[in-house]
């Protein structure tokens, strides 16, 4: 997978300026094959980690703070997870059920994870030295989970980012003119890095897109203030890694070049966090990513972590709609997943282990989520799960007919009848309060 990078830079720059573009993109049979893979993974591991975790306010303390890049730099001194274990993350993330990690590679600091050529604000420059990418995706391979990487497309340190029509980042110190075009230069030769290094790539996830919209708050416009250069971007990406799936979160709908499409904080179309109210594509596999608590980068006081119930929940309605869902996990300073975090994730381990070919390959059911629960369906099977324990029957407009319908746990048969006038198809609930998830096993003809 390695390739000299000033080969692969020096055919770029040969290629750039002719009509190589996205528009019109038609992905590839590699990028297919990757797409249904993806879309039948279902559940993926969210890592939120870099120098912020020291100061244990979450990722977006530098901006919140107003911290100057010269006082936020001396993390350099002191960011060392000499904790670390690639292999107890990827197994913790592996026990839980998930397909795929998603690691930021680089956040809105600016701070990158791996030996890059192309930045000394980097992790080998830190006390610990060791290339935190390398390791990993060492070990996602060893153990048969994909790697995906997110990065930042904004900047709260570099100057020639043009934070001069950004929304984020204006109290960090920097002065002078940016340089649009060598910050476009520098994005593309660290994905380049990131790409031919590090063996084969899931995808690449954007972020930060929103910082140079127009009107944020429209959720159907691309209209920036600046230039983001994806044609470019995303053809190289399919260029040097056809498989590799692209996504932006720019809460929007998907433009040429994007393999899925992101919603943050939602579930697809019911945007409760004001986030994601882009609609949603039909041609796309679709992605909804959430906390475990209430932040993704390591937060020292954010003790309201979800219950195990409210996290089967969200995979269970996320698979209702036909979505992955990507739990986040912010690792401590020290490399360390937190305890908590942990023990969640073995518990949906469980939960997975047991019920799991009930979302794995599957698609959303006939309706969307409902305030009970959800449907998902493989073929002829349909799984019905009740997420409420206050229901004793549950009425559905069922396509096909019904040759068996039974409690998936025990294999004993559900009542139902299907009223000949409606066309409705009522099933008699059983009382099972301690079941996070009563699920209907239904097989039609």
């Amino acid at each position: 997978m390695k390739r000299p990078l000033y080969l692969v830079i020096m055919l770029w720059t040969l290629f750039a300026g002719l009509s190589y573009s996205q528009s019109g993109y038609i992905p590839s049979k590699e990028n297919l094959e990757a797409r249904k893979w993806f879309e039948e993974a279902r559940l993926g591991m969210f890592v939120h980690f870099g120098p912020y975790a020291v100061l244990g306010n979450g990722e977006w303390i530098m901006n919140s703070r107003n911290i100057k890049v010269k006082d936020y730099s001396r993390l350099l001194k002191f960011f060392s997870p000499s904790a670390f274990d690639a292999a107890q993350w990827v197994a913790a993330a592996k026990s839980a059920g998930m397909k795929y990690i998603t690691l930021t590679s680089r956040h809105h600091d600016g701070f990158s994870n791996w030996d890059t050529k192309q930045s000394s604000w980097k992790i080998t420059n830190t006390p610990y030295q060791k290339d935190l990418i390398k390791q990993l995706a060492q070990e996602c391979q060893k153990q048969g989970v994909k790697l995906f990487f997110y990065y930042s497309l904004l900047d709260w340190t570099r100057s020639d980012y043009q934070r001069e029509t950004g929304r984020t980042g204006k109290g960090t110190g920097r002065t002078g003119k940016s340089d649009w075009n060598a910050y476009i230069r520098f994005m593309k030769a660290q994905l380049t890095e990131l790409l031919t290094e590090y063996g084969p790539i899931g995808g690449i996830w954007f972020d930060g897109h929103w910082d140079q919209a127009i009107t944020e708050s429209d959720h159907a416009s691309h209209s920036c203030h600046v230039d983001w250069h994806y044609d470019e971007i995303y053809a190289l990406i399919h260029q040097l890694q056809p498989e590799c799936l692209v996504s932006n979160n720019h809460h929007l709908p998907p433009i040429d070049g994007e393999d899925f499409q992101i919603f943050e904080r939602d579930l697809p179309g019911e945007n409760k966090a004001g986030l994601s109210g882009q609609a949603v594509s039909n041609a796309l596999p679709l992605e909804t990513c959430e906390t475990m608590n209430g932040s993704w980068g390591y937060n020292i006081t954010d003790d309201k972590y979800k219950s195990d119930k409210e996290l089967i929940d969200y995979l269970v309605r996320a698979a209702g709609y036909g979505a992955n869902l990507l739990l986040n996990v912010g690792p401590m300073p020290n490399g360390e997943i937190q305890p908590e975090f942990l023990e969640s994730l073995k518990n949906l381990g469980k939960w997975t282990e047991r019920y799991g070919h009930t979302i794995y390959g599957t698609k959303g059911g006939f309706i969307r989520p409902q305030s009970w629960g959800a449907i998902t369906q493989k073929g002829s099977t349909y799984y019905i799960h009740l997420l409420t324990q206050e229901l004793t029957s549950l009425e559905l407009d069922f396509p096909g007919k019904i040759k068996s319908a039974v409690w998936l746990d025990t294999q004993t048969p559900v009542e139902w009848a299907r009223d000949k006038k409606t066309k409705k198809t009522s099933f008699k609930l059983e009382d099972r309060t301690e079941d996070a998830d009563r699920i209907i096993q239904v097989i039609t003809y």
